[in-house]
């Protein structure tokens, strides 16, 4: 199995990278679930303060590849030679991975602050910021868990800052390139 992992800052198209992967009909599972199945659980609000807080306590108590730990039977589940991981927010994340499955390459989204902050004001999700401030205090909570070192450690990486085409046909090329290298 190929197991593609998916890290970004928020905003920079990680969840679109997963839409294209569920058109070519590969499966993806996706890291925020594990936080939104916890909050839903505890009876909280998918706000991004309690995303966060709750990405903090599973962290804290279950170590900082925890996330990772905790969608690992649900990647080897999925009956598929090839399975995308999306939203790794830190290097432990990687190692982890990357020690569980022979064949992992992780992909990293790149994207400009202001094409980010443009695309979560239109979004629509519960957990989205729509300001400046807030995207800058997310940025830096989730570069607090090893973001920018993941970032260092992807095998390949993708500019997103043209339009949705542009990066569907980017992300099309590089997982035919990373199926035809494994």
């Amino acid at each position: 199995m190929i197991v593609i992992g998916v890290v970004g800052l928020p905003g920079s198209g990680k969840g679109e990278f997963s839409n294209i992967a569920t058109k070519m009909d590969i499966p993806v599972v996706v890291m925020g679930d594990v936080v939104r199945k916890a909050l839903d659980d505890a009876g909280l609000k998918r706000t991004d303060l309690n995303m966060g807080e709750m990405s903090r306590h599973l962290r804290a108590g279950l170590g900082m590849d925890g996330l990772a730990k905790l969608t690992i039977p649900d990647i080897e589940d999925k009956d598929s030679d090839l399975v995308v991981v999306d939203g790794i927010r830190g290097d432990s994340e990687v190692e982890l991975y990357r020690d569980h499955f022979d064949n992992f390459c992780l992909v990293s989204i790149e994207s400009s602050f202001e094409s980010r902050l443009k695309r979560m004001g239109t979004r629509g999700r519960s957990d989205d910021t729509a300001d400046e401030e807030s995207l800058r205090r997310r940025d830096e909570r989730e570069t607090g868990w090893g973001l920018g070192r993941a970032f260092k450690m992807a095998d390949f990486r993708i500019e997103n800052e043209g339009s949705l085409d542009d990066f569907s046909e980017k992300v099309i090329l590089t997982i035919k390139n990373i199926r035809s290298r494994v």
